[in-house]
């Protein structure tokens, strides 16, 4: 697709991207910055909020997007503010990559995929937050054939886990899941549900191009309503 000419409304937009494992959405969200000439970022905000707080990257990816269970008593997984208030180290992540989304936010329009981010910009006026699912069967071919490519960084499977389709079927039961309940969990809203987004896409329906003219559309009908004068106000001609 080409660079859109968009208008400055469009352009002042922060979009995030919620996503079905192999549904497509860092496709979606490459493909939608790509068309509106503003920066993308994913997997990019676990090194900027390790850096933020000064962890180690390989814990911040441990955690990415999942809930689990500190043992309280393990200090290898707490990092202290202070030697009075320890905090468990999946809080902190997900306060720190809030805080770097928020901060990405404040410096112009972008594209955020997944990291709950509709919810930590939701006192931010300029946002448009998208999810995009598809059939199970659908995204089984969608992991294979990035795999075939080798995009395995992409799809959160190793190499050894792409021996046959019911091993990705559960691979992908147990993502989704894993995303459902840290959504949850952090925002106390349900993930994937309708009323939590201003769009949802199904790329099995239309595919990822298909999907990306949609958003780019609902955008453009967003953006005109905006610009519409308020009432009292008169039309420049």
């Amino acid at each position: 697709l080409p660079r859109r000419k968009a208008g400055k409304s469009i352009m002042n937009k922060v979009i995030t991207v919620s996503r079905e494992f192999g549904s497509g959405g860092r496709e979606l969200g490459v493909k939608l910055a790509e068309a509106l000439g503003i920066p993308f970022y994913d997997k990019e905000l676990i090194s900027m909020a390790a850096d933020d707080i000064n962890i180690a990257e390989e814990a911040f990816r441990k955690y990415d997007e999942h809930v689990i269970e500190d043992d309280p008593l393990d200090h290898k997984i707490h990092h202290s503010f202070s030697e009075l208030y320890k905090v468990p180290m999946s809080d902190q992540i997900f306060v720190a990559q809030s805080n770097v989304i928020r901060r990405l936010a404040s410096h112009g329009p972008c594209v955020i995929v997944g990291r709950c981010a509709d919810y930590a910009l939701a006192d931010y006026p300029e946002t448009v937050s998208v999810f995009i699912c598809a059939d199970e069967a659908d995204k089984i071919e969608r992991i294979k054939e990035l795999h075939n490519v080798n995009d395995a960084c992409h799809t959160e499977l190793e190499p050894e886990e792409c021996i046959n389709e019911k091993d990705m079927e559960m691979k992908i039961r147990a993502v989704d899941r894993k995303r459902r309940d840290y959504y949850q969990y952090y925002t106390g809203n349900t993930w994937g549900r309708a009323q939590n987004y201003h769009l949802c896409v199904d790329s099995s329906l239309v595919g990822v191009d298909g999907c990306l003219r949609a958003a780019l559309a609902y955008l453009e009908d967003v953006c005109k309503d905006e610009e519409k004068p308020e009432d009292g106000e008169k039309e420049t001609v």
